[in-house]
């Protein structure tokens, strides 16, 4: 399971996309009068023709850059199992209910189906949004199959290591630091995922300290993902650095993304790697929003050299970590 993608760039459909997107009452989590009248009566109706506008710039013959390289990691994963592998988005085509379908028709007899949301990290609006969909869907068609899910995978040796080696080869050339932009979440949804109560944001320190928070806690595993790789790679703290993008509104995690590439030239960063680990497939977030738009801010503020390390995409120990995931049984949920 993906996030998903207009249909096409239309603004037609674009609207359709983020009316069902930023309805979601676990992206924006306010009434749903209050939310309707943000999404219906504002949000979308400005946003829409620049969304529109901004996927043109990376839309492909073949569609969405998002579904194109979901579909190929479908191919590539199929290539390992006997049994039929489908692909489902949690906004737009194809619907968990068409990848069920479609399950059932080339194996009527199947008994279990194993859903692997494609995000590292736990978010109400990423992961636990994915997953509830899919579980919406499988109680209401009543499906005779057993639904389990794959936990998020930010800290698995197998999603690591693949990781790592997709960083590894952009290292031999100069850089002055290697930025790690994760996509960002309100401050307020890491505070309702907490199943203490009273530990996430309470303390500066509160992601070093262990609690049973973490196993819901976004910011938490985004560092532990940075410090694990950087681990693996022998990069030195002084030679990375974290922020957040795609933010909407106030009080989201800092610092931003943004923000950021404005500043480094200006400390003496002027050669950046920047990769973007909440995402496991190149998408508007990473091919436009920052090779486009952020690569414009860091050579407009005095940069030199500014390279985006794709995402995992298909890489081979990527599938492989997938075929281990699935194949173990290991970091999966009911």
């Amino acid at each position: 399971m993906n996030l998903g993608s207009p249909d096409s760039t239309k603004v037609a459909d674009v609207k359709r996309y983020l009316d069902q997107f930023l309805m979601d009452e676990r992206v924006i989590d306010k009434p749903w009068v209050l939310r309707a009248l943000l999404v219906k009566g504002i949000i979308v109706p400005f946003r829409a023709p620049k969304s529109a506008e901004a996927y043109k710039t990376i839309w492909t013959n073949d569609g969405s850059p998002l579904i194109i390289n979901t579909k190929e990691l479908q191919k590539a994963v199929q290539k390992s199992f006997e049994a039929p592998v489908e692909i489902a988005m949690r906004y737009g085509n194809p619907s968990p209910e068409a990848a069920f379908d479609n399950l059932i028709r080339r194996n009527p007899s199947i008994e279990e189906v194993i859903a692997l949301p494609l995000y590292p990290h736990y978010a109400m609006s990423s992961y636990e949004t994915a997953v509830e969909y899919a579980k919406e869907i499988y109680k209401k068609r009543k499906y005779s199959f057993k639904l389990i899910f794959i936990e998020p995978f930010y800290n698995e040796p197998g999603y690591l290591s693949a990781l790592a080696e997709n960083i590894r080869p952009f290292l031999k050339e100069p850089y002055d630091q290697l930025l790690f932009s994760y996509h960002g979440i309100p401050e307020r949804h890491i505070r309702k995922s907490d199943v203490t109560g009273c530990h996430c944001l309470h303390a500066e320190n509160c992601c070093e300290v262990t609690s049973p928070a973490h196993v819901h806690c976004y910011r938490h595993q985004v560092f532990a993902t940075t410090k694990l790789v950087t681990n693996i790679l022998g990069i030195s703290p002084d030679k990375f650095s974290i922020s957040f993008q795609s933010r909407l509104g106030k009080g989201w995690l800092t610092p931003f993304t943004d923000f950021r590439l404005k500043e480094l030239p200006g400390e003496g960063i002027k050669k950046l790697l920047i990769i973007c680990p909440a995402f496991v497939s190149d998408c508007l977030e990473t091919l436009e929003e920052i090779a486009i738009r952020g690569k414009e801010i860091f050579m407009e503020a005095g940069g030199e050299s500014f390279t985006m390390i794709p995402c995992l995409n298909v890489h081979p120990l990527w599938v492989k970590a997938i075929r281990h995931y699935v194949s173990t049984g290991k970091s999966t949920s009911q």
